[in-house]
């Protein structure tokens, strides 16, 4: 049943990119596919069971209204030394180039028994398999931090109580133009063999 599944799963591995919604076409992907990266989310790894990943999912007009509120948040909690012309428009523009956009959260358990840093963890690896299998679909995903994503003031917006955390945005889209696969220094330089 498996025979050919390592091969398949080691190639996707290897060909798994980032590609940067200013990369995408116009051409919108279709909601059973990221109902289907959803799905692949909700197999990951997690500790106790507490599956602390949340999405909220934008297109449409949905991408627009993201656009205002992340932009005109950045404006009004950015001192104006630090404020950046640059990523205000960034965050104006850039989730109207995708298809859809994920924002990426961490509910938080009530009880507190798994430690924090797991249950990023867990949403980390949710976010990793909507990776593989944007790869396997060969479709456009970039994974985007900065911006609003560590303001407080953001996560009511998600939905999100303060003990929730917002850990960034997926952008998805059908690629116009495609990424360079990228490079790994060998992982041997990074391992420590020990058998005795």
């Amino acid at each position: 049943m498996y025979r050919d599944y390592p091969a398949i799963i080691n190639e996707i591995i290897a060909q798994r990119r980032s590609t940067p919604p200013t990369q995408f076409c116009e051409t919108p992907l279709p909601n059973n596919l990221i109902w289907q990266l959803l799905e692949n989310a909700n197999r990951a790894p997690t500790h106790g069971r507490t599956e602390p990943w949340r999405f909220v999912v934008f297109e449409g007009k949905g991408l627009q209204k993201l656009a205002d509120f992340q932009s005109e948040l950045y404006k009004r909690l950015t001192p104006a030394d630090k404020f950046s012309e640059i990523t205000y428009q960034k965050l104006q523009t850039d989730p109207l180039r995708a298809s859809h956009v994920i924002a990426i959260c961490m509910k938080r358990q009530e009880s507190g028994k798994i430690p924090e840093i797991e249950e990023i963890e867990a949403v980390a690896c949710a976010v990793e398999n909507m990776y593989l299998t944007a790869e396997a679909y060969r479709i456009g995903i970039y994974w985007r931090t900065g911006g609003i994503t560590y303001y407080e003031e953001a996560k009511p917006f998600f939905g999100l109580s303060p003990q929730d955390k917002l850990l960034g945005f997926l952008y998805l889209g059908n690629i116009a133009k495609p990424s360079p696969i990228s490079e790994r220094r060998p992982i041997q330089e990074k391992v420590t063999w020990v058998s005795e």
